[in-house]
């Protein structure tokens, strides 16, 4: 029926290739499939149910983006193991394909002159120097357009204004980010580093865990089948031989939790805990005075639903109400019903520890945040490690807020073309600003004057 199915995937020429040397029933693991449109184009399906996730997604989620699409994974993963080979071939040769047409594709990234980037002339573009020899760290190798960027920029360690500017004026070409319907204007948020109080040790006070990755979390990873599947992802875990839905955070927070024995430290706030899951990273000071630093390491699969949404729906708040601060506000003040709020977000995070000395936490580029300097964006509109003209404004302010921006890391709530999330960095004024930014913006991309580097969203880079 395969063979039928799948011209040529069983020829000695594919198993010399190894597309075949891993049977899914017998390993659980698909190393390489190639249908034969698949194999036209070199583009190979790689499922892996057993190596982790190999970027530091902050809250992505995995799945298609169309309902019908996730609806057609949903019933895929209720099928046994030995089924699942076989559905993950057909979907190889073709149904992926269907996947990809379904989803929204950019609507336009459209070139503009220098003058139409309001606040550019002005702009301190020193400050975000830091940022692009970042960014250099993980594309000078990927595109020849980004080598010779980043060769340039090593021999100017220090610029003043005027003379960032002038680099990015002679290497790069401003394109406007146009939405649906033309539209110019997006949402821009924010995010920040937070700090717990924690332990690594459960104590009467310290009692509510941050786990690290399981392993039996099982991910597939879509993204080398189609371009506009970059970043899409299904989870799920073996119980027996079928796949079905991972652990949702209701089922991880009832009773005795599933996962027991892969905690990495306890907490004193369940709501703290919340929103660490929220900003993907964090800190937790220990009773010694130490600091451990926590990042994103993998997500259970299932959807990011806002509670602020949802208490909207509840019509416990009005829209122009709902921000950081309300929101912990109706927390504190209903702890009967906060649990149920909490746990009506299914989606779950997992972290893991990295390095306390580094500036900022890791994002989807692999590379340390910077503080006002780093963004997280949408990679079906914007690739990762460009620089990005933004251009709004700060909460309760009425001057613009405008500066080159670098895209660096990615978000599960992050979805649309002219849409930006602020890194703010560490401390009580980045949670004041993340937690109140809800503004109107502007996105204008900076791409290489060469034009090596496609409007293709990039994907992010795994981590070595």
């Amino acid at each position: 029926m395969l063979k039928k199915a799948i011209p040529g995937f069983f020829s000695s020429q594919s198993k010399k290739r190894g597309y075949c040397s891993a049977p899914f029933f017998k390993h659980l693991r698909v190393r390489k499939m190639c249908a034969a449109s698949a194999r036209r184009s070199s583009r190979l399906l790689k499922i892996n149910f057993q190596q982790p996730a190999s970027t530091s997604l902050r809250t992505t989620r995995g799945g298609c983006v169309n309902p019908a699409v996730t609806k057609m994974f949903d019933w895929i993963l209720g099928k046994t193991a030995r089924t699942y080979y076989a559905m993950a071939l057909v979907v190889a040769s073709g149904l992926l394909v269907s996947c990809a047409g379904l989803i929204s594709k950019p609507e336009g990234i459209h070139p503009v002159s220098w003058r139409a980037l309001d606040g550019w002339a002005a702009g301190h573009q020193a400050a975000a120097w830091p940022a692009l020899v970042q960014s250099c760290e993980k594309l000078a190798t990927r595109d020849s357009a980004w080598s010779a960027i980043c060769a340039d920029a090593e021999l100017m360690p220090a610029p003043d204004d005027t003379a960032a500017r002038a680099f990015f004026e002679t290497r790069f070409l401003p394109h406007v980010v146009v939405g649906k319907r033309g539209k110019k204007e997006g949402l821009i948020t924010g995010y920040y580093e937070p700090l717990l109080e924690g332990s690594l040790v459960k104590t009467e006070r310290f009692r509510f865990p941050l786990y690290e990755r399981p392993p039996n979390l099982l991910t597939v990873d879509l993204g080398d089948v189609y371009p506009t599947l970059r970043g899409k992802r299904v989870r799920g875990r073996l119980q027996g031989t079928t796949v079905i839905p991972y652990f949702s955070r209701s089922e991880i927070h009832n009773g005795e939790s599933p996962l027991a024995g892969y905690e990495i430290a306890w907490v004193d706030d369940p709501v703290d805990l919340f929103f660490l899951h929220i900003q993907g990273s964090g800190r937790i000071r220990l009773p010694d005075g130490q600091t451990l630093a926590v990042g994103y390491a993998d997500q259970n699969g299932h959807p990011y639903v806002s509670i602020g949404r949802r208490l909207l729906e509840m019509e416990q708040m009005k829209p122009e109400e709902v921000n950081l601060d309300t929101i912990r506000s109706w927390l504190a003040a209903n702890p009967q019903r906060a649990e149920v709020l909490l746990n009506s977000n299914p989606s779950y995070v997992f972290f893991t520890v990295r390095d306390p000395g580094l500036a900022g936490p890791i994002g989807s580029l692999n590379v340390p945040l910077t503080a006002q300097r780093s963004i997280a964006v949408d990679l079906s509109y914007i690739p990762l490690g460009l620089p990005v003209w933004l251009d709004t404004t700060l909460p309760d302010e009425t001057q613009p807020y405008r500066r080159l921006m670098f895209a660096q890391d990615t978000g599960g709530a992050i979805k649309g073309a002219a849409r930006a999330d602020i890194f703010f960095g560490q401390g009580e004024d980045a949670e004041r600003l993340a937690g109140k930014m809800k503004q109107a913006g502007r996105l204008y991309v900076l791409l290489p004057a060469r034009r090596d580097l496609a409007l293709n969203p990039a994907r992010p880079i795994p981590r070595k």
